[in-house]
C-alpha cells in the first residue's frame, strides 16, 4: 500500500514539473528594428498572444521619437491629448496590467500618420490561447521562414513552424 502511495506521489511530481508555467513575456516592439518609421507594427503584432503581466519594450532614438499611450479616438486621429502618457527615455518598458485594447503612437510631427502606431489586445492571464495560426507551407529556398521567436512557452503549439 505504501509503494502505491509513493508511485502516485512520483507521478504527480512528474506531471507538475512537466506542466508549462504561465510566466510573463517581454515583447520588444518591432523586434530588432525597434520603434521607428518604416516598420509595419500591425503586421508585427499579428498572431502574438499578449497577456496581463507581459511587458512591451520600446527601443528607439529618443532624439527622434516618443512613445505615447493614447485612447482609441486619439489613435485614429494620431493625436496625443494626454501629455502624462508620454515616454521619452529611448528604452521604455510598459507592463500590461489590464485586459483590453491598448494603443500607442509616436507623437513627433507626422510619425503616427506615417505608420508609427501600435494597437494590441491584451488577454486576461487565465484566458484561453488565441485560435491557432493557419499552417504555412515550408518556405521555398531563398525565402525566410515564419518568425516563431515570439511564441509563448505555454502556447508553442499555436505558433507557426
Amino acid at each position: 500500500m505504501a509503494s502505491k502511495a509513493l508511485l502516485i506521489a512520483v507521478i504527480v511530481a512528474i506531471l507538475a514539473i512537466g506542466a508549462p508555467a504561465s510566466a510573463a513575456y517581454n515583447y520588444t516592439v518591432g523586434d530588432d528594428a525597434g520603434w521607428k518609421l518604416g516598420v509595419n507594427y500591425t503586421q508585427w503584432a499579428e498572431g502574438k498572444d499578449f497577456r496581463v503581466g507581459d511587458k512591451l519594450v520600446f527601443k528607439y532614438d529618443n532624439t527622434a521619437h516618443t512613445v505615447t499611450k493614447v485612447n482609441g479616438s486619439d489613435f485614429q486621429q494620431c493625436v496625443a491629448s494626454n501629455a502624462s502618457n508620454l515616454l521619452t527615455s529611448g528604452s521604455d518598458e510598459i507592463t500590461l496590467s489590464a485586459p483590453g485594447k491598448k494603443w500607442y503612437i509616436c507623437s513627433i510631427a507626422d510619425h503616427c500618420a506615417k505608420g508609427m502606431k501600435l494597437v494590441i489586445t491584451v488577454s486576461a492571464p487565465g484566458a484561453p490561447a488565441p485560435a491557432p495560426v493557419p499552417w504555412h507551407a515550408p518556405p521555398t529556398p531563398g525565402t525566410a521562414a515564419p518568425n516563431t521567436r515570439h511564441c509563448r512557452p505555454d502556447t508553442l503549439h499555436f505558433c507557426r513552424r
